[in-house]
């Protein structure tokens, strides 16, 4: 799961951040999306999510560090959005946006990370890093492989962070961006400062995994540690096994406890970096505004730790909105709601620059 640990936490109050004179701005000047998708309003109402349970292509390329597995979808000439999904999820999560996008035009693509699914690094001598600026080189690193100069980029939890932080980092390469939970660059130093007792109980798992009983814990009950994850961040998604199975099947990755153990650590400090991500980190920790076109997504009912709309409004310096997602939704968000989700990506393409 992922969250800026800098930011203050409320589980039980949700604050809509209200901005819709920017879409309406946007529909007044009569601005229209090539996939002819009505703008709708900042407040979503979650519908029936479950209609697929695979993809339309499977593929593997090689980009930089790794050999990639992804998802493909949509015309090969459509306009490219990416979609990177978080922790202990896979790219199951856009199992029922990618056929909307691709149906109304896109191309998508929805990489397995490093330390998922069939996602695999090309050497055994490189260090299983999972440090915050290593996925948005390897995403950049995809991106390249694929010739693609720019895209929409899209997702939650690890995914959402690796979206903002190829914001800050190239954002030549991103035309607009869809982020669940908004703002979640993190910064090793705040991420010592401790928080409120109740936010400490949020991040049992963090603290679990800076021990090494933790780590052989992890490993031991991967599928188990990934579905308790699951029902506590999404207490009223009522998924069933066969759709947690399609998902824990990537967690069988040889890579992933390094990389789950790794990224963790990382933040709160207990382990260094690699030296040669020292610049890009510094950058991060800045915690620079992001200037691209933006929404910001939040469930209704998201049991995981993270930060309220207000918070992190301002580090959006470009046209934005916010929209919250009724109707009982978790920190799944795509997979729980993947209309609202796809709709999202939609309205984004046509905010003005």
């Amino acid at each position: 799961m992922e969250q800026n640990m800098s930011e203050p936490i409320n589980q039980h109050r949700r604050r809509f951040f209200n901005t819709a004179a920017l879409g309406l701005a946007a529909a007044q000047m009569g601005l229209a999306s090539h996939a002819g998708a009505a703008l709708s309003s900042p407040a979503q109402t979650a519908r029936k999510a479950g209609g697929h349970t695979s993809f339309a292509s499977l593929k593997q390329i090689r980009a930089g560090l790794l050999d990639v597995g992804y998802a493909e979808d949509g015309p090969a000439d459509g306009p490219p959005v990416i979609l990177l999904h978080g922790w202990p999820y896979d790219i199951h999560s856009f199992v029922d946006v990618a056929p909307i996008l691709a149906a109304a035009g896109y191309r998508v693509l929805v990489p397995h990370l490093r330390g998922y699914g069939t996602t695999r690094f090309l050497s055994e001598n490189t260090l299983r890093n999972g440090q915050q600026s290593v996925f948005a080189v390897d995403l950049l690193a995809f991106m390249d492989a694929l010739h693609i100069q720019k895209a929409i980029i899209a997702g939650f939890d690890w995914g959402a962070r690796i979206a903002n932080t190829l914001a800050v980092l190239w954002p030549e390469r991103c035309k607009a961006m869809v982020s669940v939970s908004g703002y979640l660059i993190g910064t090793q130093e705040a991420n010592r400062k401790p928080l409120p007792p109740k936010a400490e109980l949020q991040w049992w798992y963090q603290y679990y995994f800076a021990t090494e009983r933790g780590e052989a814990g992890y490993r031991a009950y991967t599928h188990d540690f990934a579905r308790l994850i699951w029902e506590l961040a999404s207490p009223k998604w009522a998924f069933d096994d066969a759709t947690f199975n399609r998902s824990a099947a990537s967690l069988d990755n040889p890579d992933q406890v390094a990389i789950a153990i790794s990224n963790y650590r990382w933040r709160l400090g207990l382990i260094e970096g690699e030296a040669k991500y020292d610049r890009l980190e510094a950058v991060l920790a800045q915690r620079p505004a992001i200037a691209i076109p933006t929404i910001t997504m939040e469930g209704d009912a998201n049991g995981a730790p993270h930060p309220e709309p207000a918070a992190y409004a301002a580090k959006f310096s470009g046209p934005y909105a916010h929209r919250l997602i009724t109707g009982g939704i978790g920190h799944n968000l795509p997979q729980e709601a993947p209309a609202a989700f796809a709709q999202a990506i939609m309205d984004v393409d046509r905010f003005p620059v």
